[in-house]
């Protein structure tokens, strides 16, 4: 079995509503290893940014960050603890 691990999953959204339904699919699918989540829209720009605070293994959040990733005019990278 896999360590662990905990961290942050920093989400940048352009265009939030043309990802909105499917990035919210995602991320309730990978409900088992998100500890919260943290979302600001700023309107003005058009933008929306995320954080999501993960509790799983290498493999398991690298799978959503890679999956997330894939989405049009979003921006993603985590932050890990060494432990």
């Amino acid at each position: 079995m896999e360590a662990k691990r905990i961290g942050v999953i920093a989400v940048v959204i352009e265009d939030p509503a043309a990802v909105q339904a499917t990035l919210n699919q995602w991320i309730s699918e990978a409900g088992s290893i998100i500890v919260g989540r943290i979302g600001i829209p700023y309107r003005e720009r058009n933008v929306a940014l995320l954080a999501l605070l993960v509790d799983g293994s290498n493999d398991e959040i690298n799978a959503l960050t890679g999956r997330l990733g894939t989405l049009p005019g979003v921006n993603v990278r985590a932050a890990l603890a060494k432990n």
